[in-house]
């Protein structure tokens, strides 16, 4: 016998060996060949009622794909935003008038606060544990995150740029980078000086040309003359991809934008502690600072507030933990109708199928054998449903994330695993009434069925 023969001798045996052995495992595990046969009987009902299978499984791929999409941008968003304000620094301490990160309606107290004085940012810098303490001053509208003044160099225009004054220390606080020239020193402070520093956008639309270097050149700051002494490096946008309004910003001396804006008082202190271990001492010495410079007994609450980065994570957790419950809701709802729509599919599949039920329950079959057949059916309807809902849930997601770079989506293992335990569960729950009527059905009369 020649060498391929042999090969072809010893692949037949493989085959057949692969074979006996299949056969065998389905003879030792029979509830294998059950479930194929349920699974093939599902499919083949679903076949033979295409709409009103589609139209069953329609609600069960809408709950489940609307989970997934929906859990997929969130936790993009999550991983996102989280991320952007941690890179502020754990060690980070904000003091205001009132708290920024809150929902619902604040009480009208609060817009009654006197502002805070800049001046009391030096006794905070002297505290033990204080790395810097900062005040600044913001032009801006904080319910749209933009600014409302314009920057201007000959035909080139800058809208919506954000004013935003500060001592030098703020860069030793928030470690700012520059791609280009200078940050604000001390003599800028002192001297009132005509200096700015441009945001990356801001620096972008007033030197559309590379090869142009912005420092040293003049630009009009509603309408007065400033000089570009550097250029900020482009910041982290909290949502991924478009426009970051902080992009889009002018800094000057503290004393500079006063003397531009002398009626804008509101001011922050931004406060940088020396490790995050020490950020709850360093609060309590500045709030006991705060309460004796506004001279606020011991029976009187704060009227000002003090608060970490840590305020914004826990407010969008708040944010999108509300509206996953919703969008939770109404996939359960839809799950609901999608769970009813399973169980008349099934009832009318027992009734077309009642002489069947008599035959097999004639030739042997138990109640057990029917039941579990067509819970079978009912979960592979709805198992079908939530992998479709699953892939188009995912396909969703990562269009969304293509098309809109600000909304990243990530396709969560966990989310997946609960989209198509819920889809089984449905068909579970759903298919026990249809599963149960046709046990139950006596095989004489059955058989006697037209």
């Amino acid at each position: 016998m020649g060498t391929t023969e042999i090969i072809r001798a010893e692949g037949a045996a493989g085959h057949a060996a692969r074979r006996f052995a299949g056969r065998a495992l389905v003879a030792r595990q029979p509830w294998l060949s059950e479930l194929g046969e349920a699974i093939g009987l599902a499919v083949d009902a679903m076949r033979r009622n295409k709409l009103r299978s589609a139209l069953t499984i329609g609600s069960i791929v809408i709950a489940v794909g609307t989970v997934i999409a929906v859990t997929s941008v969130i936790n993009g968003l999550n991983t996102n935003v989280i991320g952007s304000v941690q890179s502020m620094g754990s060690n980070i301490i904000i003091c205001y008038r009132f708290p920024w990160a809150s929902l619902g309606r604040p009480p009208s107290e609060w817009f009654t606060r006197k502002e805070l004085q800049p001046e009391w940012s030096d006794k905070i810098a002297a505290l033990p544990d204080v790395v810097a303490a900062a005040p600044t001053l913001r032009i801006f509208r904080p319910e749209f995150g933009a600014g409302t003044s314009y920057v201007t160099r000959g035909q080139y225009r800058a809208k919506n740029v954000i004013l935003q004054g500060g001592p030098p220390q703020v860069r030793q606080i928030f470690d700012i980078g520059l791609i280009r020239g200078r940050g604000l020193n001390p003599v800028d402070e002192e001297h009132h000086s005509p200096v700015v520093i441009l945001g990356y956008d801001t620096a972008k639309t007033l030197f559309p040309d590379p090869s142009e270097d912005p420092i040293g050149k003049e630009v009009l700051v509603e309408g007065r003359v400033f000089t570009v002494v550097g250029v900020n490096e482009l910041r982290k946008q909290a949502f991924g991809g478009g426009a970051n309004p902080e992009d889009n910003l002018a800094m000057f001396p503290l004393t500079t934008l006063r003397k531009l804006h002398p009626e804008q008082k509101d001011y922050v202190i931004w406060i940088k502690a020396s490790t995050a271990d020490a950020v709850p001492q360093v609060v309590d010495a500045v709030r006991d600072i705060l309460r004796r410079e506004r001279r606020l007994p011991s029976d009187k609450d704060d009227d000002f507030a003090i608060f970490t980065p840590d305020a914004f994570i826990d407010l969008w957790q708040q944010i999108s933990s509300g509206i996953f419950i919703l969008l939770f809701l109404v996939a359960s709802v839809t799950l609901v109708v999608g769970g009813i729509g399973v169980m008349n599919i099934m009832l009318v599949s027992v009734t077309e199928r009642t002489r069947e039920i008599g035959i097999r329950k004639a030739i042997g079959a138990k109640r057990r054998n029917i039941l579990q057949q067509f819970l079978l059916e009912a979960m592979t309807l709805t198992g079908i449903g939530g992998i479709i809902g699953i892939l188009g849930g995912g396909a969703l997601g990562m269009l969304v994330r293509a098309v809109a770079p600000g909304l990243p989506a990530t396709v969560s293992v966990f989310w997946v695993g609960i989209g198509m335990l819920t889809a089984a569960s449905i068909g579970l729950l759903f298919g026990i009434y249809p599963a149960w009527k046709a046990a139950k059905l006596d095989p004489v009369e059955a058989l006697r069925y037209e």
